[in-house]
């Protein structure tokens, strides 16, 4: 397990993991709670929420599972209420629900198109307008408060077959960027992480032979990333001084050529 942060840095913040059933979801959900942050973590899988919050209380940490759809908006804002009134406000939201789904442009997949959209830009614009208001009014209290967006690198790649995934993954990428001018003036770091190749179940979403294959060789060819390398990287981002803003960082693993 890639771990370089010691002691509990985060402690007295209060965490918002999207996308938190598995993957860098649920390595980042407990990675900030070992480092002392409270953690509300989100995402559609019940059964999987429970068991990580399970793990991060027998590890001595707090965490508040919040089952929703983050497409929903009413359920979002209806969350966002209760982290703060169950934990308190939030500090620290990972913005990391989403969907890889390739095809070629030709076969219009119009519903896998549009299921990336609802969720790789829709779902964090929802998330972002419920927790925005908490995070400003903790910048404002002269706290961190912290906006982690997960992009990838399919954002700057040009990667056939991938265009609408990485169309999703580019919005945010510049949407970041834009939004760190006005929330920065407010304290409030909003930062974007752009992973390579990771060895998480989103691949298995795959369907194109031809983008199946691609992956499949990288994770069999390569030391590929592991959500726990990724988690990291995002305690780090959140962990270093108030006036200090990681605004986008690329971790790629060191032998992926693409």
């Amino acid at each position: 397990m890639s771990q370089v942060i010691t002691g509990t840095p985060l402690a007295g913040r209060v965490a918002v993991v999207t996308g938190a059933s598995s993957g860098i979801g649920a390595a980042t959900a407990e990675r900030l709670a070992a480092l002392g942050a409270k953690v509300a973590v989100a995402a559609r899988r019940k059964d999987n929420l429970d068991d990580l919050v399970a793990r991060i209380t027998a590890a001595g940490g707090t965490a508040l599972a919040l089952p929703l759809d983050v497409t929903d908006r009413e359920a979002v804002t209806a969350a966002a209420e209760q982290v703060a009134d169950r934990l308190g406000r939030a500090d620290l939201v990972v913005n990391n629900a989403g969907v890889q789904l390739i095809s070629p442009i030709e076969d219009l997949k119009v519903d896998d198109w549009q299921r990336q959209i609802d969720l790789n830009v829709t779902g964090v614009m929802n998330v972002l307008a419920a927790f925005v208001p908490q995070l400003v009014a903790a910048a404002g209290a002269g706290g961190p408060a912290d906006l982690i967006t997960t992009s990838s690198i399919a954002a700057t790649r040009i990667l056939e077959k991938f265009s609408v995934y990485s169309g999703t993954k580019a919005y945010l990428s510049h949407f970041s960027r834009l939004a760190r001018v006005e929330l920065g003036r407010k304290m409030v770091r909003v930062s974007a992480i752009e992973p390579g190749m990771v060895d998480t179940e989103l691949p298995d979403h795959v369907t194109d032979p031809d983008a199946s294959k691609l992956m499949a060789d990288l994770l069999h060819d390569i030391e590929c990333l592991s959500p726990a390398d990724v988690a990291e990287t995002i305690a780090f981002i959140a962990a270093v001084p108030r006036h200090v803003n990681l605004s986008e960082i690329t971790i790629l693993p060191t032998a992926q050529a693409v």
